[in-house]
């Protein structure tokens, strides 16, 4: 078995291209590979426009050239007085199109076996450092399709399956989960000989018992949605214990006791280095199931250390912060009441039509008018969760008059919430203070509750002299702050719908390859491409700082800063819309040029005369310049006009090359006297 690894785009695009239709294997937007149009005259590709094309013989079907021949065409250029003078040039560009079903590509071959799936991705990787990354999944579940062609249908059903469920995951995660079902093993070297029925077999358990676990963590601790389900690498574990034990847990207190090490997992971030290494670990631990859990709970004590939850633990800011799930699972586990309508907001007695949305406590616009800063504004313990009308109802008042109202119509709604007793707190002079006294009724309030799942020991509750006291909580940065941001969002995504292209994923969080933790929180982004599995991935960044740029661009995502960048991103390169954003005299310049025309408008460099003839003493034509300022004599040529050997520099004039502006547009301005 061989398999393809760099040039699977080019490959994948001609197949879909020759034969009219997407490989059988392919789950991303099929579209891609029909209707791409070819220009007999400008030599152009790009997809259908009717607008452009429509009435325009010289506009041909390119999936029509590859698989009927170029004689249809022929025979209709040939009848066409307008088109037939060029028979010629256009039969040698029709042939060299349909000669491409005969290119004799050059293989390069990887073997030898030493070259595990490691290595293979580790050298694909550093090759094509600049395209889409590999990973050690992809490559594994090339080979499992080699056998069983509908294994990635049947997994990416059941991605978009949890997908409208409100849950985010990827193919990798899903097939580390029937590795260790399969093979006992979380490396993906294990599936290397895996029969296609084993795999089958065990994808159906994987899909089932993930089902069975997000239920259970949904309905015990009320992690019901993508952004609060942290721990996920703890699955392929759990799955395997799950599996060995006959495909359910027996009883009230060996659930309880692997929801206790579910809850630390996320809490301190077990998976978040070596994720491979830390797994097999642990299935190491119960490959005899019999006590499994608490050799797992043990060892996760003997690496944490202290397993209790402290006040600093609340200290991160962002909805991305680690310890924030923690809060929304208090909030649905506990006693909390809504502030405006006194019901509990646990997960079984809030209505199905009732969602919960994050509160500032203390309103941002508030806090920013008193001068606090960004991560004070929206620290953890400023949040809690009240129901939409609640949330808009309460809006930007200050908490030193509502929190009264709410204690008068809701006496104890406050507390159910963990705010403090001391009114003193609630002046927003006092704010930090707040944050404090809130963050230590926080901890106190998990604590109880974990330990109503497992307790430990006494003799097991020491601390690890090696453990820090308090755990680092990771600073997550991005994220939408404010209503502005929200706003522009909003219309972004209503821009996308509008031209029938798919919405972003709002506040989406980045994570980690390896390690399953958030490393950024995107204001919005197309995870998979805006066209997936055939585009790359792309993010919409409003007034994120360098290091979220810096984690976006590192995991493969192209970068857009401003939303008018990002249009002319969809327009030109998904749409095939090149002229889009720009003014009306650039309709007549030449497609090539476009690039240099953006630069013109974003530099506010004055308007060029297009198709500007230069002409000698003799008033003879002598070359043409595709952009030109004829007061400064300067201009800049195309392929076309370096056709002529025109004396630019004897008629006064400086003539710059397309390509050379295109590469240097600063060559241009200092022409110009700009900048």
């Amino acid at each position: 078995m061989k398999l393809l690894l760099d040039g699977q785009q080019r490959i994948t695009s001609l197949y879909g291209i020759i034969r009219g239709k997407a490989p059988k294997f392919f789950d991303g937007d099929k579209r891609a590979f029909t209707d791409l149009y070819f220009n007999l005259d400008s030599e152009e590709f790009t997809f259908y426009m009717p607008k452009k094309m429509k009435g325009d013989p010289r506009w041909v079907d390119v999936t029509r050239i590859m698989g009927d021949g170029i004689g249809p065409f022929v025979s209709q250029i040939s009848a066409d007085p307008n088109l037939s003078p060029r028979l010629g040039d256009y039969i040698n560009r029709l042939n060299q199109i349909h000669g491409i079903r005969e290119i004799d590509f050059h293989i390069e071959e990887v073997t030898g076996e030493d070259k595990t799936i490691d290595i293979v991705v580790d050298i694909f990787n550093r090759v094509n450092s600049g395209g889409t990354k590999l990973s050690k999944g992809d490559l594994a579940l090339a080979k499992v399709c080699a056998a069983w062609p509908d294994a990635r249908m049947e997994m990416r059903k059941a991605i978009d399956d949890w997908s409208g469920a409100g849950y985010k995951f990827d193919l990798d995660w899903l097939l580390r989960n029937v590795n260790t079902i399969a093979t006992g093993e979380a490396r993906f070297n294990a599936l290397h000989d895996i029969e296609a029925e084993h795999f089958r077999q065990s994808l159906n358990k994987a899909i089932k018992l993930c089902n069975y676990l997000l239920n259970v963590i949904a309905a015990r601790l009320g992690l019901d949605h993508e952004r609060v389900l942290f721990g996920r690498y703890a699955f392929p574990v759990l799955v395997h214990y799950i599996d060995r034990r006959g495909g359910a847990i027996a009883n009230e207190a060996e659930l309880n006791k692997l929801l206790f090490w579910y809850l630390h997992s996320g809490l301190w971030g077990k998976f978040s280095n070596s994720t491979e290494t830390t797994i097999n670990k642990d299935l190491e631990l119960i490959e005899s199931v019999d006590g499994g859990l608490d050799r797992l709970i043990e060892d996760l004590r003997l690496w944490r250390g202290d397993l209790h939850v402290k006040p600093d633990h609340f200290g991160g800011w962002s909805r991305g912060a680690r310890f924030y799930p923690l809060l929304y699972l208090l909030t649905r586990t506990g006693d909390a009441l809504d502030w405006a309508l006194g019901i509990p907001l646990k997960q079984n007695l809030l209505g199905k039509n009732t969602s919960l949305e994050v509160h500032h406590i203390f309103p941002r616009h508030f806090l920013k008018k008193h001068g606090y800063k960004r991560a004070d504004i929206n620290a953890v313990a400023n949040f809690c969760f009240l129901t939409k009308d609640t949330n808009l109802k309460i809006s930007d008042k200050n908490p030193q008059v509502y929190f009264r109202e709410v204690a008068e119509k809701f006496p104890g709604a406050l507390e159910s919430q963990w705010i403090p007793s001391d009114q003193r707190l609630w002046k927003v002079e006092h704010y930090p203070e707040f944050l404090e006294a809130r963050r230590r009724l926080l901890a106190d309030a998990a604590n109880r509750l974990i330990d109503q799942l497992y307790t430990l020991a006494p003799a097991e509750i020491r601390v690890n002299l090696h453990a820090t006291a308090v755990a680092e909580v990771p600073k997550v940065s991005g994220g939408l702050n404010e209503d502005w941001e929200e706003a522009a969002i909003a219309e972004v995504n209503a821009w996308m719908l509008d031209n029938d292209l798919p919405p972003g994923a709002i506040e989406y969080e980045l994570l980690g390859e390896e390690s399953g933790e958030v490393e950024a929180i995107l204001d919005l982004a197309w995870a998979e491409g805006v066209q997936p599995g055939y585009s790359e991935a792309v993010a919409l960044l409003l007034v994120e700082g360098p290091e979220v740029v810096q984690v976006a661009s590192r995991n493969g995502y192209r970068v857009f800063t401003d939303i008018p960048a990002f249009k002319i991103y969809i327009k030109t390169h998904i749409l095939s819309d090149p002229y889009y954003g720009l003014p009306e005299w650039a309709a007549n310049v030449e497609e090539s040029v476009l690039p240099i025309v953006r630069h013109l408008v974003d530099a506010n460099i004055v308007k060029p005369e297009c198709g500007y003839e230069l002409q000698n003493e003799q008033e003879e034509v002598v070359g043409e310049f595709e952009l030109a300022w004829p007061q400064r004599r300067i201009g800049i040529w195309t392929t076309r006009g370096n056709e002529y050997t025109a004396p630019v520099h004897a008629l006064g004039w400086l003539a710059y090359d397309q390509q050379e502006i295109r590469e240097n547009p600063s060559i241009l301005n200092n022409a110009l006297g700009i900048g």
